[in-house]
């Protein structure tokens, strides 16, 4: 049973979790922002344990529908090597997310079993869409993007309309931010994805190519949010700690651009990913400023160490 627990946890890959869980707290300080008061301590602390931990679980149902890229990609990984049985795995998986479900439709809010369910069949959808090109990159972004609806919705009971210009503008631009990161996932996975057909936009342009539309792609998180701003956040402030941390982010995003651009093979691009992931958590933590901003300073922080010393613990590229 150890050794199960052991793998299991492994395979979660808990560095994702900020990925996760800071676009949920975004959703949570939204929704204290729009309603002007605290969530409870116990509620907030479900949603986003919650919300921390969903990317593992789901993560479970991605190895075992990527198997055949990853015997290829990370052939030491828990699920390739046997150690963790794919069966139990998916029955472990399949127990906690009804116990989710039970969480949010009992406890919490039901209308946010609506994004949380959304969230599990992209990431079933994912799997196939990334054979073609940036079409997988989208449905990963909007699938990375539910967290935050979910968290905004299990904070508290809502008065119709549910889906508010602003809402929206946060679920794209959070999902443009994830997008990109994904996009920088593919490198690594060149070779078994090129084996297994899977046409992503590195496979598909080859990585010359590729390592260019790195850099170009930089620019699309500032440039969604610099759209959106004027129509979709009227009376939101631009205060001074969300554009220094605007600042601090657009310098990350463009620094993980370069990396790719310069390793776009080997050791360093497995490597990268550590920045990649910390980028793309900081920058949804920096958007949680507009509606916080200590809690947003604090949470951008937090996700810059402990992204770096829990990707550490999986430094082998092949695992």
């Amino acid at each position: 049973m150890f050794r199960f627990i052991k793998a299991y946890i492994k395979s979660m890959r808990l560095y994702y979790g900020f990925v996760t869980g800071i676009s949920g707290w975004l959703g949570v300080a939204y929704y204290e922002y729009v309603t002007k008061e605290p969530v409870e301590l116990l509620r907030k602390t479900v949603i986003l344990t919650i919300l921390f931990l969903s990317w593992g679980i789901n993560q479970i149902i991605n190895d075992y529908l990527g198997l055949k890229e990853d015997r290829i990609n990370a052939p030491l990984r828990p699920m390739v090597t046997g150690e963790l049985p794919y069966k139990k795995a998916l029955v472990t998986s399949g127990i906690l997310l009804l116990i989710t479900f039970l969480i949010f439709g009992f406890y919490l809010e039901p209308i946010a079993i609506i994004p949380v369910t959304m969230g599990i069949v992209l990431n079933v959808i994912y799997e196939y869409a990334k054979g073609y090109g940036v079409l997988g990159n989208i449905v990963f972004g909007i699938m990375l993007s539910m967290p935050l609806a979910a968290g905004f919705f299990a904070s508290g009971s809502l008065e119709y309309p549910y889906l508010t210009k602003t809402l929206i503008g946060l679920i794209i631009i959070v999902a443009v931010i994830n997008a990109v990161m994904t996009f920088y996932t593919y490198f690594k996975d060149y070779k078994g994805d090129r084996e297994a057909g899977k046409k992503t936009i590195v496979v598909k342009y080859g990585i010359k190519k590729a390592r260019i539309i790195a850099l170009l792609i930089t620019v699309l998180p500032l440039l969604s949010f610099t759209i959106l701003y004027p129509q979709v956040f009227n009376g939101i402030t631009i205060n001074e700690t969300f554009l220094f941390l605007s600042i601090i982010t657009v310098i990350l995003q463009l620094w993980t651009g370069f990396l790719y651009y310069k390793y776009p093979r080997g050791d360093k691009t497995y490597y990268s990913l550590s920045f990649n992931f910390r980028t793309c958590a900081c920058s949804q933590a920096a958007l949680v400023a507009l509606f916080n901003t200590k809690l947003s300073l604090m949470l951008y922080i937090a996700t810059y160490v402990f992204v770096g010393l829990l990707f550490d613990l999986h430094s082998n590229s092949k695992a």
